[in-house]
């Protein structure tokens, strides 16, 4: 019960988090989201800042455990698809959290506490890090530390793109690309919406 109180107080504030940001929303909006008692709030979070390390938490854990089902037989070109498609994937399925997130992780008011609750799990960030770079590896990179930066540099700018540009970023087309630029193959189906970019468009955000 405590842990499902916790986990409820915390899916309340990222709602209220995405919906008026870190500074705009109130303990008070968050109570009422979770319909929960202010006290059992101050319980459990003694301040709005220690929900911010909760919500940043729970989200880093979704990201660093994206491989965690994949067993130590997974082919390495199956283990890199699953990367790319899971973190396009799980980036158009809940935009409002990821733009979120890139502001929590940006802002002067909140970079500190994203950067507390990244060292905070430093093993796990390490290990997930590792598990890529062992990809590369298997790949026969010739410098798989590299190879791991920059495909989590493409990946987390295709999310900041698509943020942006929600209604006409040519995701599929993207992704699409990477399969190329990886040499991953055909890829298979993603329960994605059709895009509505065409070459003559231009990415622009919407008034």
């Amino acid at each position: 019960m405590r842990h499902r109180s916790q986990e409820r107080i915390i899916g309340a504030a990222l709602e209220v988090f995405a919906a008026h940001g870190y500074e705009g929303a109130t303990i008070s909006q968050i109570t009422d989201r979770a319909a929960v008692s202010r006290g059992l709030i101050s319980y459990y979070f003694a301040s709005k800042r220690d929900l911010l390390e909760a919500v940043l938490g729970r989200w880093l854990d979704a990201m660093l455990g994206m491989l965690d089902d994949q067993g130590p037989e997974v082919p390495a070109d199956q283990l890199l698809a699953t990367v790319i498609d899971r973190a396009l994937f799980g980036a158009r399925g809940n935009l409002e959290t990821q733009r979120l997130m890139l502001c929590l992780m940006l802002q002067p008011g909140t970079r500190e506490v994203f950067a507390r609750v990244e060292r905070s799990r430093e093993a796990t960030v390490r290990a997930f890090e590792d598990r890529v770079r062992a990809i590369f590896v298997a790949r026969g990179a010739v410098d798989p530390a590299v190879e791991e930066v920059l495909l989590r540099s493409l990946l987390e700018g295709v999310v900041y793109k698509l943020a942006v540009y929600e209604d006409i970023y040519p995701l599929t087309e993207v992704r699409n690309r990477l399969y190329v630029v990886y040499q991953l193959g055909e890829p298979g189906p993603l329960p994605l919406p059709p895009d509505t970019f065409h070459d003559t468009e231009r990415l622009r955000a919407p008034v």
